[in-house]
C-alpha cells in the first residue's frame, strides 16, 4: 500500500478500504445457475432460456437453467435459500410460487421473505379470461347475467393458484358464484375448456393469447388496471367497475440471504442490460410482460403482496390443496 499512501493520509486511508472491499467481495463463478422451481418448458423456464444467455454476455460467465420442479416451487426455492450466498445461484420465481403458495402452504426449511434478496422484479403480466366459444356470451355484463340464472364452472391449475383466487375475487365482487372445478395444472383445464367441460378459466396473458388469435376461445376481460397492445379493444375489470378484481402474476429474481450488496447490485445491473437486450424487448413486447423493477421497488412490491394477499386468501375462504 505504500505507493498508494505517497501523497495524503486521508487518500490512503480510501484507497485501503477500497481494496478493502474489493478483496471482501466474492468474484462470480465461470458457471451462474439460474434455478427455476418449476417443470422444463413452463413459462418461468422458457423466461429463464430467454433470458440466460443475454445475462451470461453481460457477466461474462456460462448461464445455465436449472430446473427444480415439486410443491408448488417450494423444493426450487428451498435450494436456493441453502445456497451459498455468493451471487451464483439465482431463484427466477413467480408470484404464485414466492407468495401464494408460501401463504396456503407455508414452508419449514426457509422463509420466503427473511432466506432471500431481492434481486429484481424481471416482468409482470396480466391475467386474461375466456370462455368456450358456445356458452353463448361476448362481454362481462352477458357472463355474469348468465351465472345469475344457471350454473356456470370455471377450470383452474388447483386450489390456491392465481387461476382460482382471480375468479373468485370476481365471484365475490360481482355477487355470483361460478363454480370452481380444479385441475393438476393449467393445460388440462384449458383442454377441458376447449371441449366443452368447463364453461370458462383465467390464466397469465401469454397462455391464452394463442388460443384467442386462433378464435377457439372467446375473451371477456384483462383482469388489471390498464389495456394490453395485444389486445387493444379488451376492455380490463377497472374500467368494469370491478377494481378489486385484478391478478397480475410476477417473475422475480432473487439470491439467497446474506449475499453482499455488490454482488447483488452486479447482477441486477447486468439483469436490467439483459432485459434491455432487442430481442428479450421483443419477445417480452409479443408476451405482452412489462414493468421491469429494480431491487428496492422490488421490496417494497414483495411488502405490499405479502401483507394483502393473506388477508383476500382468508376472505375468498381459499385454501390450498
Amino acid at each position: 500500500m505504500r505507493r498508494l499512501c505517497s501523497s495524503r493520509a486521508g487518500s490512503c486511508r480510501l484507497a485501503s478500504l477500497a481494496l478493502a472491499a474489493l478483496l471482501a467481495t466474492p468474484a462470480l463463478a465461470e458457471t451462474v445457475k439460474i434455478v427455476v422451481p418449476f417443470a422444463a418448458g413452463g413459462p418461468i423456464d422458457q423466461l429463464a432460456r430467454l433470458l440466460a444467455p443475454e445475462l451470461g454476455s453481460q457477466l461474462k460467465a456460462d448461464v445455465i437453467v436449472d430446473d427444480r420442479a415439486g410443491a408448488g416451487g417450494a423444493i426450487g426455492a428451498e435450494f436456493v435459500a441453502h445456497a451459498a450466498p455468493d451471487g451464483n445461484t439465482i431463484l427466477l420465481a413467480s408470484m404464485g410460487g414466492q407468495v401464494l403458495g408460501p401463504i396456503l402452504r407455508p414452508p419449514t426449511t426457509y422463509d420466503p421473505v427473511k432466506s432471500f434478496e431481492p434481486v429484481m422484479l424481471v416482468a409482470s403480466q396480466p391475467s386474461l379470461l375466456v370462455v368456450n366459444r358456445d356458452l353463448g356470451v361476448d362481454d362481462m355484463k352477458s357472463l355474469l347475467a348468465k351465472a345469475k340464472a344457471q350454473k356456470l364452472t370455471y377450470g383452474s391449475a388447483g386450489p390456491g393458484t392465481t387461476m382460482n383466487i382471480a375468479v373468485e375475487m370476481l365471484n365475490a365482487a360481482a355477487h355470483v358464484k361460478i363454480t370452481h372445478v380444479p385441475y393438476r395444472g393449467a393445460a388440462p383445464a384449458i383442454n377441458d375448456l376447449l371441449g366443452g367441460h368447463v364453461d370458462m378459466l383465467n390464466a397469465d396473458l401469454p397462455v391464452l393469447l394463442p388460443l384467442v388469435k386462433a378464435g377457439t376461445v372467446k375473451p371477456i376481460a384483462l383482469f388489471a388496471g390498464e389495456r394490453t397492445p395485444l389486445l387493444p379493444d379488451l376492455p380490463t375489470t377497472k374500467e368494469l367497475g370491478l377494481p378489486s378484481v385484478v391478478m397480475e402474476s410476477w417473475y422475480g429474481a432473487f439470491l439467497p440471504a446474506g449475499t453482499p450488496a455488490p454482488i447483488r447490485d452486479r447482477l441486477e445491473q447486468a439483469l436490467f442490460a439483459a432485459v434491455a437486450t432487442p430481442l428479450v424487448k421483443q419477445r417480452f413486447a409479443q408476451l405482452g410482460m412489462h414493468g421491469t423493477l429494480g431491487h428496492t421497488a422490488f421490496e417494497a412490491r414483495l411488502a405490499k403482496d405479502f401483507s394483502t394477499w393473506p388477508k383476500t386468501i382468508k376472505a375468498l375462504e381459499i385454501t390450498g390443496e
